[in-house]
């Protein structure tokens, strides 16, 4: 079979079918400078919703806590993965050792002054900063980018235009969103960043997520070929014994 057909099979595939929001849908033709974002939870929420890594489906990772609101559309960038290569960018800006990645896509915070009402949807999102965050050992950055072509917040272009009010807002849902009363904080936010940070971190998560995925759809062409190939194999037999 040809590349041509096999390209042609798998947009006749995608009309069948939902694609995976972490490996199917694209980081998209701009990125790292525009990304398209797949939105888990809005504020909105009572309870913390994420992507099943196997499926591909939204489950309920747990109830939200205690009074902890997410305050901006909060998800991840498909097709970026976190791990060696942002967690020794983390290792780099921080001076510490022994951090990994969390082995999740790159979490995103997306802010708009629109009213989203559910989750489960993909948006187009301008990166402009970011925190460093270790969690854990783990780095688990987190991108705060705001909708593209926002009335109010589209012309923002780096975290130093968001009001430092709203930057702690985010900051405190993160610090305390996994946080029991009296236990130890697990979480710490070590810098938060600037656009041409967040579009570094960006870049090394597409990175890692090549190493990993990047020969996911040729591994799934092979397949399908292997499947059409016994297909025919085993139809030749069969007429052999007519």
């Amino acid at each position: 079979m040809s590349q041509q057909a096999f390209d042609k099979l798998w947009k006749m595939i995608g009309l069948r079918y939902t694609s995976h929001p972490w490996h199917g849908i694209s980081i998209g033709e701009e990125a790292p400078q525009v990304v398209t974002s797949f939105i888990e939870v809005i504020p909105s929420d009572t309870v913390k919703y994420e992507i099943d890594k196997k499926t591909g489906y939204l489950k309920i990772d747990r109830p939200q806590k205690f009074s902890n609101i997410v305050p901006a559309l909060y998800g991840f960038i498909p097709q970026t993965y976190c791990k060696d290569e942002v967690a020794e960018y983390c290792q780099e800006k921080t001076g510490r050792k022994n951090i990994v990645g969390d082995d999740d896509p790159l979490d995103i915070c997306v802010l708009t002054e629109r009213e989203i009402t559910h989750g489960n949807v993909i948006v187009r999102a301008i990166p402009i900063g970011g925190f460093r965050m270790i969690d854990g050992g783990e780095a688990d950055d987190k991108i705060i980018a705001v909708l593209r072509e926002d009335e109010v917040y589209g012309a923002w272009r780096d975290i130093t235009d968001i009001p430092e009010t709203v930057v702690n807002r985010l900051k405190h849902y993160f610090l305390t969103y996994k946080q029991l009363p009296g236990e130890e904080p697990k979480c710490e936010i070590t810098h938060t960043y600037g656009r041409s940070e967040a579009i570094e971190v960006i870049e090394a998560s597409m990175r890692d997520y090549n190493k990993v995925y990047g020969n996911l759809e040729e591994a799934l062409s092979l397949t399908l070929f292997e499947a059409f190939n016994f297909s025919n194999r085993q139809q030749n037999m069969l007429n052999d014994l007519d």
